[in-house]
């Protein structure tokens, strides 16, 4: 039986708002029976919370040894110890705070730069490029139907054949050939 968030929470020494908002991101996780295992949401933590952020410490003043020392053992650096050296690496098998903010970010980035692109006008909507190509294909389709009785009669004229078989021949034609010409289907991704 693992703690409430309130309890987790003093564990912790911070507000029940942080642990709340620690699951709701995907930092700690809960028990199935919505209660929080001290140790391991402990590892969770340290793990996917970022350190804060703090200011630059100045340097401080070396010891009146050092100073003795000379100029040689004040320039060799103190040796330091790594933060959070028992924590294991940030990869687990789940995605960690780091992973999920750099996704977040790159995802940002892409929105910015299309609703940049959609400023410029330089998207264009599918929807309306759809209708506006079916429009002038239509427009097409008309034309071509309408070809064979405006030219018809001129061309038997000139032939000297009969107007009216001329425009039953022709007709057929045009019909056949859109009908090619519907069977191609464009690709619009």
């Amino acid at each position: 039986m693992g703690l409430s968030i309130r309890a987790y929470a003093r564990h912790r020494g911070v507000s029940h708002v942080a642990v709340k908002k620690a699951i709701d991101t995907g930092r700690i996780t809960q028990q199935a029976d919505g209660t929080i295992d001290p140790g391991s949401a402990d590892v969770q933590w340290a793990q996917n919370t970022l350190p804060p952020r703090k200011a630059a410490a100045p340097e401080p003043a070396p010891s009146p040894k050092a100073r003795a020392a000379g100029p040689v053992a004040a320039t060799q650096p103190a040796p330091r110890e790594t933060p959070h050296a028992d924590v294991p690496p940030l990869s687990t098998g789940s995605t960690s705070l780091l992973q999920a903010r750099t996704v977040n970010e790159v995802l940002k980035a892409k929105l910015k730069q299309m609703e940049l692109a959609e400023k410029k006008e330089e998207l264009v909507d599918r929807a309306k490029a759809v209708a506006h190509v079916f429009h002038l294909a239509r427009i097409e389709r008309d034309a071509w139907l309408n070809w064979p009785a405006r030219i018809s009669g001129q061309m038997a004229a000139k032939l000297g054949v009969d107007p009216h078989t001329l425009h039953i021949a022709l007709e057929a034609a045009v019909r056949e050939h859109l009908i090619e010409l519907g069977e191609l289907r464009p690709r619009v991704d």
